[in-house]
């Protein structure tokens, strides 16, 4: 059958409804392959059923449906002309561009990850040496209040100095056998900059000042209490404010505290 006699037989349109026996249908689909062009005729038959089935004053007979019905064997796929999605080639693509993905997130994740670990390090670290400091400064302090409370220390007294600093004072825990004294000069105000305290061990007459220290550390220090060694025997101490480095001699017009060692 050629493409004049397939169109002008009808079989075009009982092709599109599915009425055509298998053998017929064959015949069409072997004409439609040779002439692709055909494939037009073909929609423009189905927009023409579409059109009347969608009008309702259209009726179809019963014996054209029963025709129908009983021809039916099955549906039918036209070839087209029209390019063919290369599925494969669109699915590997997808799965490049997935798999690079996944890749760029695990590195995120990855990085993220290391970050934290070296967060959590760094924050154990200074927990550690928090913990560390503040033992150490625990077994200090027991040492300390250890030796203060006991009996070879006396505690001297070392009020302020009513024309230069009322307010001010002091405390001496002195050892005499050792020559040892723990002064606790919490109770001084902060040096200005460029200046420094300096401890002195008094003979008061005639007065006779020796240097037992510069308390450099007063800023840096917690508890404000400074070890002093190899105190002479006093009779007084004194503490003075004076230039960074310290003084040979007491600035009288800068004297804090003063304080009798009382026999």
């Amino acid at each position: 059958m050629n493409l004049e006699e397939l169109t002008s037989s009808g079989m075009l349109e009982l092709y599109v409804m599915g009425a055509l026996s298998q053998r017929e249908a064959l015949i069409v689909e072997e004409v439609l392959e040779a002439h692709p062009k055909i494939v037009q005729e073909i929609e423009a038959i189905e927009a023409t059923l579409v059109n009347l089935t969608a009008d309702e004053s259209f009726e179809v007979r019963k014996e054209v449906w029963n025709q129908i019905q009983s021809s039916i064997t099955g549906t039918r796929t036209l070839q087209s002309d029209s390019p063919k999605t290369n599925w494969s080639m669109l699915s590997g693509w997808a799965a490049a561009i997935l798999f690079l993905g996944g890749i760029f997130w695990m590195l995120q994740q990855n990085n993220l990850l290391e970050q934290e670990i070296q967060t959590t390090t760094t924050e154990k670290i200074v927990l550690q040496e928090k913990i560390e400091n503040t033992e150490d400064a625990l077994v200090e302090t027991t040492e300390l209040l250890n030796i203060l409370r006991s009996q070879d220390y006396r505690e001297i007294a070392l009020p302020g100095n009513p024309t230069v600093s009322p307010e001010s004072f002091a405390k001496v825990y002195y050892n005499d056998r050792d020559k040892v004294a723990y002064i606790d000069v919490k109770g001084l105000p902060t040096p200005p900059e460029g200046k420094v305290y300096q401890v002195w061990s008094l003979i008061m007459d005639p007065l006779t000042p020796r240097s037992v220290g510069v308390l450099d550390g007063y800023r840096t220090s917690e508890n404000k209490i400074f070890k002093l060694d190899n105190i002479p025997d006093p009779e007084a101490f004194g503490i003075t404010l004076e230039p960074t480095g310290g003084s040979e001699s007491p600035t009288l017009s800068q004297l804090y505290t003063l304080g009798m060692v009382t026999i």
